[in-house]
């Protein structure tokens, strides 16, 4: 391990001396490509070299034993050997997760996708209650949200809606949100206060920049209609409304949200390419060892991952069992308790495949 940490540390100096190199500070490409790269290993040089220095004064310190000291001065000592010790073996763990493989996507914006699945009018309102719930996860992380496609129902609600959070880091905190997510609770429309079970999907995909994925003008169809409002009522008669089809996989995405077809036709053409992204990155997962998959999930959208019970005021996620007694809180997007576990346990059974 330490001479992996080592190499990490000599690649660090490498890219210090590349960032200020004259040819590649004017070559756009490699100066923000050096630049990711360090940034990204940052971190774990910093703790790095933050080891070797306590690990630099514990050896002083169990030198120090070795000496003739007096029996105040020989237990001071020793107390210190004991709190140097547990900060080694804590840097040695978070250094041991540090040098997991990181996911690439992870510094990416993301685009999400809500669904209203089985429930009729009662999954479409929990699809409207999941949208706020990620809204306001994003707004306490201090990541933007902008619509990019909504379908609503006469009711409330989302048949469908189709959002991006523009955040450093969003994607390696909200990847774990892909899944069906299961509602029990009472509907407003039930006289008889009966429990009904209903679902929504959702699906996360990282945003996908141009040179990731290669998509020819011509494989895309591009087909523009007026936009509606709810019901298939005309809002607006110009031809604003954009629809993209990719000829090649039969994605088909289309927005309406903008007054303006340009505007409207760059955000189809984020979730076009984002789509396109996942669909490759999917398959290539389809074709990964079964048995190195992280235990957090599959990723298969049509897996049951997590059930908000309103009876009991309980969130529960399937995948980790973990149960929590605050789905009012949750539901009001403070959801740090569950990813935060979510990451651990995915740190953990990494760390169990990297070391098996």
């Amino acid at each position: 391990m330490f001479d992996r940490l080592q190499a990490v540390e000599d690649r660090y100096e490498r890219l210090n001396e590349l960032l200020s190199d004259p040819e590649i500070v004017n070559d756009p490409k490699k100066l923000r490509e050096y630049s990711k790269e360090q940034s990204s290993i940052q971190e774990t040089v910093e703790v790095y070299r933050q080891y070797k220095e306590i690990k630099e004064q514990y050896t002083d310190a169990k030198a120090m034993l070795e000496d003739k000291l007096d029996p105040e001065m020989r237990e001071l000592v020793k107390e210190e050997v004991s709190e140097l010790e547990e900060q080694l073996e804590e840097l040695e763990a978070r250094l041991k997760i540090l040098l997991i493989p990181k996911d690439p996507n992870d510094d990416k914006n993301v685009i999400m996708e809500i669904r209203g699945a089985a429930g009729g009018d009662e999954a479409a309102l929990f699809a409207g209650d999941l949208y706020r719930m990620y809204s306001r996860y994003a707004e306490s992380q201090g990541w933007k949200t902008e619509v990019i496609e909504a379908s609503t129902t006469g009711v409330g609600g989302y048949k469908e809606i189709i959002f991006m959070i523009n955040g450093n880091g969003a994607f390696s905190k909200l990847k774990y949100e892909n899944g069906a997510h299961r509602v029990q609770r009472v509907p407003e429309t039930e006289s008889g206060g009966r429990i009904h079970t209903s679902t929504a999907t959702v699906a996360v995909l990282p945003e996908a920049e141009e040179v990731e994925v290669d998509i020819n003008e011509k494989d895309i169809r591009v087909d523009t209609f007026a936009s509606s409002g709810p019901g298939g009522q005309s809002v607006n008669t110009t031809m604003s409304a954009v629809r993209l089809t990719h000829i090649p996989t039969g994605i088909v995405v289309s927005c309406q949200d903008e007054k303006s077809q340009i505007k409207n036709k760059e955000k189809a053409m984020k979730v076009l390419r984002a789509r396109i992204y996942d669909k490759f990155q999917q398959e290539a997962q389809a074709e990964y060892d079964q048995q190195r998959k992280s235990a957090v999930g599959t990723g298969d959208r049509s897996e049951r991952i997590r059930t908000y019970n309103f009876p009991q005021n309980r969130v529960t996620d399937h995948r980790i069992g973990l149960t929590i007694q605050k789905l009012d809180q949750i539901l009001e997007g403070r959801l740090d308790e569950v990813i935060d576990a979510l990451i651990m346990e995915d740190q953990s059974k990494k760390l169990e495949n990297a070391e098996a």
